[in-house]
């Protein structure tokens, strides 16, 4: 049961009445009494005419997938089974980060007949959304009370990381492409295979002349090459401490992702083997053995529910988990965030070992916001120095980095994603990957 905005209204209808009657020599107190009785008993009958929202059927109709901050539409249908006219109002029960709005759905529903109501949603994070219930009002024939009751209609969405580096992806493929032979410029490492041979243009690097099929055709042949496909890449993404650090608009987690998706997508259409493991002291999530179209369904749809946890990272555990993914990784991406010397002892510690089986690049998420020109008061001054100092402690971080045989990346959440891209493809045309 629940009262409407008239309830009150009635009730103090009855004011004057009680005055005038109390000035009439009756007790006030024996009128207000009656007043409030009958305005209650008048309330009752008329929750008990109203009509049962537990005859409402809620069916629902909703995308499983959307990305964050991507508008998207839930369905509901409402089926009145029951023999009376049902008017009220609706609220489905979607989380606040849903974005749903806070408007009630005006119902009109006759005996035997449906209306389909849209709930528009406007994601604001990550994760699962759900909706367990449908709240329904029925009003009575008064409108000064009504039934209430909650009809189970579980739902769920499932937000996805957005991957706005995805703008990236274009200019980096036409580099790729370059790289496998697809244009003019060709390239030969150790990490190179032979492709086929061609006319020499000018140009061309003499040292690529082909003699012998230079003998048989009638002009001068070069040969060509193409990056080595088939290699493993891991890529771990630190979801410890660190990674709920607020970088910008978001957290670091979110802009290691971007990060991870572009990789990956590059390095799909490379043709090697991409493997994703999310760590802090256990799997929070794992992709692996899943190439072509389906890669980066599959990783959006496993990282969309993790979160960063408030410990630290085990580290040994983290590589561990590499060495079990593939027995010969050619490149593993570390995405976490070594600006600390005394927290990145462990990681320290770890790093060597790896760097002696693969080749490392330790990417780490900076905030590039600027510090205001103008010193105003002493809290400026304060956030400067701060800044100063976490500068240099990530330059001597990098630096150990570097005396463990691998590579240290920083950027903005903005500049992180391109600059492992770039540096996937630097390793490429050198032939090291």
């Amino acid at each position: 049961m629940y009262l409407t905005a008239r309830f009150p209204v009635f009730v103090g209808l009855g004011v004057a009445p009680v005055v005038a009657l109390s000035l009439g020599g009756v007790n006030p107190w024996l009128s207000a009494t009656g007043w409030l009785v009958l305005c209650a008993i008048v309330a009752l009958v008329d929750a008990w005419a109203a009509p049962d929202p537990r005859l409402i059927t809620v069916t629902r109709t909703m995308p499983a997938r959307t990305l964050l901050a991507v508008p998207v539409a839930a369905e509901i249908r409402l089926r009145n089974t029951g023999e009376r006219t049902l008017r009220g109002r609706a609220r489905d029960a979607w989380q606040p980060t849903a974005g749903a709005s806070a408007e009630r759905l005006r119902l009109h529903l006759p005996p035997g007949e449906s209306r389909v109501f849209r709930m528009p949603l406007l994601p604001r994070r990550r994760g699962e959304l759900r909706s367990e219930f449908v709240v329904i009002r029925s009003g009575g024939p008064l409108r000064f009370a009504g039934r209430q009751a909650q009809i189970p209609a579980p739902g769920m969405i499932r937000v996805l990381p957005p991957f706005t580096a995805r703008r990236h992806l274009p200019s980096r493929l036409a580099r790729l492409r370059e790289l496998d032979g697809s244009t003019s410029v060709q390239v030969r490492g150790q990490g190179t295979e032979f492709d086929s041979l061609r006319e020499y243009v000018r140009g061309d690097d003499v040292r690529s002349i082909d003699w012998r099929a230079t003998a048989r055709a009638t002009s001068t042949m070069v040969r060509t090459w193409r990056p080595e496909r088939d290699r493993h890449v891991v890529i771990v993404i630190d979801t410890g401490r660190t990674a709920a650090a607020r970088v910008g608009d978001g957290v670091r987690l979110d802009a290691e992702m971007e990060a991870a998706l572009l990789l990956s997508a590059l390095a799909n259409r490379a043709g090697d083997h991409v493997h994703l493991i999310m760590f802090d002291r256990v799997p929070r999530a794992r992709v692996t053995r899943v190439d072509g179209p389906g890669l980066l369904a599959a990783l959006v749809d496993a990282m969309a529910p993790v979160e960063p946890t408030l410990i630290e990272t085990d580290w040994d555990a983290a590589l561990a988990q590499v060495r079990a993914l593939t027995s010969r990784p050619s490149l593993v991406v570390l995405l976490t965030a070594q600006d600390e010397v005394e927290a990145a002892r462990g990681f320290l510690g770890a790093l060597p070992a790896l760097a002696a089986r693969a080749h490392v690049v330790v990417g780490t998420v900076t905030d590039d916001r600027l510090m205001p020109p103008d010193r105003v008061d002493a809290t400026d001054v304060y956030l400067e120095a701060a800044a100063e100092r976490a500068g240099r402690d990530a330059e001597r971080v990098a630096a150990a980095i570097a005396r463990a045989g691998a590579e240290a990346l920083t950027g903005s959440p903005d500049d992180l994603p391109p600059r492992v891209a770039d540096r996937y493809l630097a390793l490429k045309a050198a032939g090291r990957l």
